[in-house]
């Protein structure tokens, strides 16, 4: 895995309901999420108002990363708020943490 920025990154929004997940692949995750937070990231995130990262990893490579999104969209939810909280107990938002990371 790498760093933000580097390589690929796959992450996890929400909204503020926690209600919508949506998973993402990027090679700049820190720009990635500011796009999504400002309505410009995706139609399907801006439609749902998915503006918190709740998850995320980092690879060395973005096709390493692109792989890694594919599989985690074939799980089920339950699966997905498993790991997301294994990750983030509070499912709060972590733009703060990410955006210290840059």
């Amino acid at each position: 895995m790498s760093s933000i920025g580097k390589g690929g990154n796959v992450y996890i929004m929400s909204n503020k309901y926690r209600t919508v997940l949506y998973i993402g692949v990027t090679g700049d995750l820190n720009t990635r999420v500011i796009e999504h937070k400002s309505g410009n990231g995706s139609a399907f995130t801006k439609k749902y108002n998915c503006t918190d990262i709740l998850y995320y990893e980092f690879y060395d490579s973005i096709e390493d990363a692109i792989h890694r999104e594919k599989c985690l969209k074939k799980y089920k939810r339950k699966w997905k708020e498993n790991l997301i909280r294994k990750f983030n107990p509070d499912m709060k938002d972590l733009f703060d943490k990410i955006h210290d990371l840059r």
